[in-house]
């Protein structure tokens, strides 16, 4: 089937048209907080703050560096695996993550930051606006190389209108505990993007199943994205968290899950394989499992042996997933799963959600102290007569909700997606980066040909 797949007008107009609103959304609504403003001395004096080290940007600003680079390095590279999609696959995340975040500080400051109408931003809200963005790369996953730059700016917009919704709903009406967002960022963005490809489901892919493989030197750049997300998980868990144990803590829970991991993930890379040899997919995304199951409970007393064991049982079944889930996946289910999105995010995002529901309903003062148990569910306010049973509950609350609008918005954004002049690739196109992207003329020729066992004829002069 030919298609129009040329992007002359569609995307610059799509691109100068939202980057024109978000222009003027901005200039109407967002402003500096009051720690970012020139009247910081001012609002200095009001606390009796005597250094400037004292403003949270000190405080944020190392870890929202460490999650900006997960975002744009981590997940950009983790996608470079397709041998004939390297641009497409670090140049869209670019693409979707730096209009995204636009987006982001807008939904998320109308829900959370929106004082005598206008939206106060800082560096915290840089870091809420970095995770939004994060479910959108995770769902990006799912439908990378089947999709037009302009069904993913569409894609974009309507996921962190989405997120910014079960985000509000999960952590300001449920008052649920989701440091890490193994509920927001992770359960949300894996099932709303596996919705989505369910929705484009394409039953001719198998003729584009030659570019759908990696090669050697692919497989080698997505390690380099797995290494930052790894490297950098413990930030991204605890950013957010409050100063002082609680961020402590986080790290220090998302370490040690990290590490048991990589572990359960190698030895059942070997076990399920034939000749026992590693297969290098594994090791590029089930190795990073354990981070996101420990999302939810990061900053609760999860304990250092209890972040092992969930790293060890995700290990396990991330890999496993990618072995036999997957297929099943794609034959029974007709979900065209890319990235494997839902063996490193789906799953482990709902054991993350699990883990945060038991490991709440299961604090008490001798563990955490009558001050620390207040502090770390924030049980003041509204909230002051919530157990930690009641809590438990509102975490599970907090699992069905993300689903059900990962579900749903990915039901109804699927369909706007299949409108038929958005470019989208023919099904012998996916895949390919010549298709949107201008390929060298040399790089293309031999990595068209890397693995092409036909005999060229000869060149006569």
């Amino acid at each position: 089937m030919v298609k129009n797949t040329s992007m002359r007008w569609r995307l610059p107009l799509v691109c100068l048209l939202w980057e024109v609103a978000m222009i003027v959304l901005f200039g109407v609504f967002v402003r500096f907080d009051p720690e970012a403003d020139a009247h910081w001395k001012e609002e200095q004096h009001q606390k009796n703050l005597t250094s400037d080290i004292e403003n949270d940007f000190y405080f944020r600003y190392p870890s929202f560096q460490d999650v900006h680079v997960m975002i744009f390095v981590g997940f950009g590279f983790l996608m470079t695996f397709l041998q004939r999609y390297g641009f497409g696959a670090v140049g869209f995340n670019f693409l979707l993550a730096a209009f995204g975040i636009q987006w982001a500080i807008l939904m998320q400051g109308w829900f959370h930051s929106f004082e005598n109408g206008k939206i106060l931003i800082g560096v915290e809200n840089l870091i809420n606006a970095d995770f939004c963005v994060g479910s959108v790369c995770i769902a990006f996953g799912a439908i990378l190389g089947k999709t037009s730059p302009v069904q993913l700016l569409i894609l974009t917009l309507f996921q962190v209108t989405l997120f910014a919704v079960n985000e509000y709903i999960l952590i300001s009406l449920l008052h649920v505990k989701d440091a890490g967002g193994s509920m927001t960022i992770h359960t949300f963005g894996a099932y709303f993007g596996l919705t989505v490809t369910t929705i484009l489901y394409r039953p001719n892919l198998e003729q584009s199943k030659d570019k759908q493989g990696s090669v050697y030197h692919s497989d080698l750049f997505a390690m380099i994205g797995t290494l930052y997300l790894w490297l950098y998980w413990p930030s991204f868990n605890s950013a957010i968290s409050n100063h002082g144990d609680a961020q402590h803590r986080a790290a220090i829970n998302t370490y040690c899950s990290l590490a048991s991991c990589v572990l359960t993930t190698v030895a059942f890379s070997s076990l399920l394989q034939k000749k026992g040899k590693l297969d290098m997919v594994h090791i590029q995304n089930a190795t990073l499992a354990g981070g996101v199951a420990v999302g939810s409970g990061a900053e609760m007393m999860l304990t250092p042996y209890g972040s092992l064991i969930v790293g060890f049982l995700c290990g396990i079944v991330s890999t496993v997933g990618f072995i036999y889930f997957m297929p099943f996946l794609e034959s029974k289910l007709h979900i065209q799963d890319t990235c494997g999105i839902h063996n490193l995010h789906a799953m482990p995002g709902l054991i993350g959600g699990i883990v945060g529901a038991v490991t709440a309903a299961a604090a008490t003062e001798e563990v955490y102290g009558k001050e620390g148990l207040i502090s770390a569910f924030d049980f003041t306010g509204d909230y002051k007569d919530r157990t930690p049973s009641i809590q438990g509950g509102f975490q599970a609350a907090g699992i069905c909700v993300s689903l059900a609008m990962a579900l749903a918005g990915g039901t109804i954004v699927g369909g706007i997606l299949k409108v038929p002049f958005l470019g989208d690739p023919a099904d012998e196109n996916c895949f390919a980066d010549d298709v949107y992207w201008e390929v060298p003329e040399d790089s293309e020729s031999s990595l068209y040909h890397m693995h092409d066992p036909t005999p060229k004829p000869a060149v006569t002069s």
